[in-house]
């Protein structure tokens, strides 16, 4: 819809062009001072509008949407006189958002709360949303677990007033497996669908056409790129990924406002649906022709002209053939090749060093521009592109290279696959093979000097640190076990000397641990028996890191007897049997 277009609908009253401007220059207001409005109430940012790169049409194809603007008065309903409460189902028939529509909306920001917290997305944006996308699922018309009674379906995106979107789900979410359609009551396309849909209601679905699912889905959606919707330049980011449009994102953000200044619930089903959508002057909408004038012979001098007679009716004249969309290039696409797409390997929890790269051909080899390839990851894994999504869509550059996001690994260790596809057509997919290998370290070091020295039954002073490294930068979280050994040509577990104690306080002389995050590797507190000695104490880590380290065992000092205080005769020599003679004896 142009932008001319969506004036002419604001020119319908003075009401509904002071709601707009009203509405946009007091969001501006109240959000971060990276806004301006003119004086439209029009935003401006220093940002460009985010198209959406998963579909390079938002996340509806850009299919048309209501353009009617919430009315000028308050939408807070007069508080009653004996309560001083605002009832339920009372006030401006705008603010009242059916039931279920309504908890859907609630639900999906407590739990983006709790996922994205620094998304810090309101109800009141999904609500506004869901109002101009579908009439709040059109009145609230849904069943008792969210799902609309009939389904909600845009246009044919074939690519006659609307986006040229070739069927990308075989007709499985709207029923055309020719052209996509934009489904449910947030009007997501398939190919959105398939990865931003979520199962908003617990039932182990993800449902385009229900509420629950559909409004996380959206909420996941206006949050992937870590848009803040605190501030204005990320909420506009957000909504014109949605659907890139000014007009749209103006009409969004008034009913957002007029959303956050008051609303209530009204039973499912008696919302009103808008009557305004932005395609209604497209030539898609059927009108009733104008009676034709009847024809006249024009008169002679001096008499009036007459009707003509009426005669046998005109042939009906056939109508034009709907004119067939001019051919993309999605379809002289042949087949895809690998664009030198090296060995897929990665650590887990690290990032792969090497971008898939794809590139789509026709039958002579040519590289074909402007063609969205769809990467999906498969398998059981936890990797994921960069953003947390299984699947991604890119659009190929001049080269006709389409390069995937970054993959990062998760903890999952072993093989997953990525299929390339190209969405629109049906051209045999090219699988890449990436692995996931465990977190490893390939050296490790003690930065203390001292000997290891314990007397036997006592303990060690100093507890034991080591560091943990890959290819010179810190591994962390690397799996670890210390051993107390025998001498190192045989290497079995000690039975005597040092060791460990468990929980319990048993002796034990093999500990698995982990490094932390800075790679450090902290062993517990060694102690010894009543055997000196020698021993040996080694560490290894997964990626075959070793360091042996000696314990020395030292037997206890000979204990020395206390003289006597009192006494003046040599210890060694020994007492004399000769009895003193008695006092007064001579």
């Amino acid at each position: 819809m142009s932008s001319a277009h969506f004036g002419s609908r604001l020119r319908k009253g003075a009401v509904n062009t002071t709601v707009a401007a009203l509405a946009v220059a007091a969001l501006a207001a109240s959000q971060a001072p990276d806004v301006t409005a003119d004086s439209a109430g029009r935003q401006t940012t220093a940002d460009a509008p985010a198209a959406d790169p998963a579909t390079g049409d938002g996340a509806t194809g850009n299919s048309p949407y209501y353009t009617d603007l919430p009315p000028l008065n308050s939408p807070n309903p007069a508080p009653s006189a004996s309560t001083g409460t605002t009832p339920a189902g009372t006030g401006s028939s705008e603010a009242g958002i059916p039931a279920t529509v309504l908890d859907a909306y609630k639900k999906a920001e407590a739990k983006l709360a709790q996922s994205k917290p620094g998304c810090n997305l309101p109800w009141q944006l999904l609500a506004a949303i869901g109002k101009v996308e579908s009439g709040q699922a059109r009145g609230g018309r849904v069943s008792a677990d969210g799902t609309t009674v009939a389904p909600i379906l845009g246009p044919v995106l074939n690519g006659v007033g609307f986006a040229n979107i070739g069927d990308t789900d075989n007709g499985a979410y709207d029923g055309d497996s020719t052209y996509d359609r934009a489904v449910g009551p947030m009007q997501f396309i398939p190919s959105t669908w398939e990865w931003a849909g979520r199962d908003g209601n617990d039932d182990g679905r993800k449902d385009p056409n229900n509420i629950y699912d559909a409004a996380l889905a959206a909420g996941h959606y206006l949050c992937r790129y870590s848009w803040d919707m605190s501030t204005s330049s990320g909420l506009r980011s957000a909504i014109l990924s949605y659907n890139n449009s000014t007009d749209y994102y103006n009409t969004v953000v008034s009913w957002l406002e007029y959303y956050r200044k008051g609303s209530h619930e009204i039973p499912d089903g008696t919302g009103s649906v808008p009557p305004d959508r932005s395609d209604d002057d497209s030539g898609t909408t059927p009108r009733t022709p104008a009676t034709p004038a009847a024809p006249h012979r024009p008169g002679k001098p001096g008499k009036p002209a007459e009707p003509d007679k009426p005669g046998a009716p005109a042939e009906p004249s056939t109508p034009p053939a709907t004119p067939k969309p001019p051919a993309t290039p999605t379809d002289t696409v042949h087949h895809l090749e690998d664009a030198g797409t090296a060995t897929l390997t990665a650590m887990a929890g690290d990032a792969f060093a090497t971008r898939i790269g794809t590139r789509t051909e026709t039958a002579a080899g040519k590289a074909v521009a402007k063609v969205r390839v769809r990467f999906t990851i498969t398998g059981d894994t936890d990797a994921t592109f960069a953003g947390g999504e299984s699947v991604a869509t890119v659009v190929t550059d001049s080269k006709g290279v389409a390069s995937a996001p970054a993959l990062r690994a998760g903890e999952k260790t072993g093989a997953f696959t990525v299929r390339a596809t190209v969405v629109g057509r049906t051209v045999t997919a090219l699988t890449y093979r990436a692995t996931v290998t465990e977190r490893a370290a390939d050296t490790l070091t003690r930065a203390a000097t001292t000997d290891l020295i314990c007397e036997a039954g006592g303990e060690f002073a100093e507890e034991i640190e080591l560091k943990a490294t890959y290819g010179g930068a810190a591994a962390d979280r690397v799996a670890a076990t210390a051993t107390l050994i025998t001498p190192a040509e045989e290497p079995t577990t000690n039975d005597k000397g040092p060791y460990f104690k468990d929980a319990d306080g048993n002796p034990v002389r093999t500990w698995t641990l982990s490094t932390d995050d800075d790679g450090l590797l902290k062993l517990p507190k060694l102690y010894a028996d009543d055997t000196a000695g020698t021993y040996l104490l080694r560490v290894t880590t997964a990626g075959g890191a070793t360091l042996t380290l000696d314990l020395t065992v030292t037997a206890p000092e000979p204990t020395t007897p206390t003289p006597d205080p009192g006494g003046s005769q040599d210890p060694s020599t020994p007492p004399s049997t000769t009895p003193s003679p008695e006092p007064g004896a001579s």
